[in-house]
């Protein structure tokens, strides 16, 4: 399973508090958002999933973050009302399967891990193989299967479509609202320098904030630019 084994999962998420468990010394109100909106097959959603995201279970970054996982991307709602995933068929039903995680189990401890199974499956191309990731869990089959294969999975899959916002690309990762744009990659300096509590996050420093304020004036550029560029378009047409 590469980064979670089951040895390193036990260890990683049994400190991982979501919000409301009383004994998190981080306020939700201090909790920096992340969130990432991808598609199930696609490439480089699966590659940020398995080798970027994991990083903030590393050093308890995680107990200052309110992780949001929206698994639509740039599927299409259809006149039938029905869907078309950019990747077919296949990533329809396992965009429902994680929709469906996310929902059966809304404790990060649980859901996350599963789906990061599912996209370490895809990433070695090998996704058919995604329910072996209930076994290896030890997590309930039919919780997930019953959901798909009913309303629900449907209904989840039209609200996670209702939650995406317009973007250019997946993974379109945004930190406490910012999206990043091509520099998702670099997304805990964006946390580091989102972050408004006095608790320090491990692994932040200065250099971070000097990091993450060059960074977000080369992202207002790039979106000034798109905006001129909008704008002579109109004017000449």
């Amino acid at each position: 399973m590469g980064f979670f084994s089951q040895k390193i999962l036990s260890s990683i998420f049994l400190f991982s508090f979501v919000c409301f468990i009383q004994f998190s010394s981080i306020s939700c109100e201090e909790k920096v958002s992340l969130a990432l909106y991808y598609e199930s097959l696609c490439p480089g959603c699966s590659n940020f999933i398995v080798n970027y995201l994991p990083k903030i279970f590393k050093n308890g970054i995680i107990d200052f973050v309110d992780l949001k996982l929206v698994p639509w991307g740039n599927t299409k709602i259809l006149s039938n009302n029905t869907f078309k995933c950019q990747h077919g068929p296949a990533e329809c039903f396992l965009d429902t399967v994680e929709a469906c995680a996310l929902d059966v189990w809304p404790n990060l401890n649980e859901h996350f891990p599963f789906i990061h199974c599912v996209e370490s499956l895809i990433y070695h191309k090998n996704y058919t193989q995604w329910e072996t990731c209930f076994e290896k869990l030890n997590l309930r089959k039919k919780l997930v299967t019953d959901c798909v294969s009913s309303d629900r999975g449907k209904e989840l899959e039209l609200r996670h479509a209702a939650e995406t916002p317009p973007h250019k690309f997946v993974p379109w990762v945004v930190v406490d609202g910012q999206p990043l744009y091509t520099d998702y990659r670099e997304f805990i300096s964006y946390i580091c320098k989102a972050y408004k509590g006095t608790a320090p996050i491990p692994g932040c420093s200065s250099s971070d904030s000097i990091s993450f304020t060059s960074k977000l004036s080369t992202i207002s550029s790039t979106i000034t630019s798109f905006v001129e560029q909008r704008v002579k378009l109109a004017a000449s047409a």
